[in-house]
């Protein structure tokens, strides 16, 4: 009988996949969690309805306000506060998604390396099949062969 060569046996030599979750946890610095707090905060319906009550209150307690206007129409104080809001939020949103960018490189990269493990595996396992069809085919033919005689 014919002495049959299977593929040598598969070493999974590479590195454990990695949770981006827990390497992003690690790398995270106090001014990011405070930056992810405020986006968090910040990008929500609530923090929307808040600002708008209060800005609602400010502009009707000046209306009424009959003698001490601390901030009279066209609300020129409500303005700079609204302001000095909007150039502090803005640049704290922009450091949550770089953060996020940063993040999603990494989890791009680890799924390329999944992928590449995964073709690796793969490509083993259809070798092996090859190798298991051949026998089988050499082993169906020789039967025949002996059902023949």
């Amino acid at each position: 009988m014919k002495k049959f060569m299977f593929p040598s046996i598969y070493r999974h030599e590479h590195p454990p996949v990695q949770d981006v979750n827990v390497l992003m946890k690690e790398r995270e610095t106090f001014g990011q969690k405070i930056a992810d707090r405020v986006a968090r905060i910040v990008g929500s319906w609530n923090f929307i309805v808040i600002q708008s009550f209060l800005i609602m209150i400010w502009v009707i307690l000046n209306f009424m306000a009959f003698i001490n206007h601390w901030d009279p129409y066209p609300f020129i104080l409500l303005n700079l506060f609204l302001s000095l809001q909007a150039a502090y939020t803005a640049p704290i949103l922009m450091m949550s998604q770089n953060r996020l960018s940063e993040k999603d490189r990494i989890e791009a990269h680890n799924d390329y390396l999944v992928n590449t493990k995964s073709e690796e595996e793969i490509r083993v396992i259809l070798d092996h099949l090859n190798s298991q069809n051949e026998v089988l085919v050499e082993i169906l033919h020789t039967v025949s062969k002996e059902k023949n005689n």
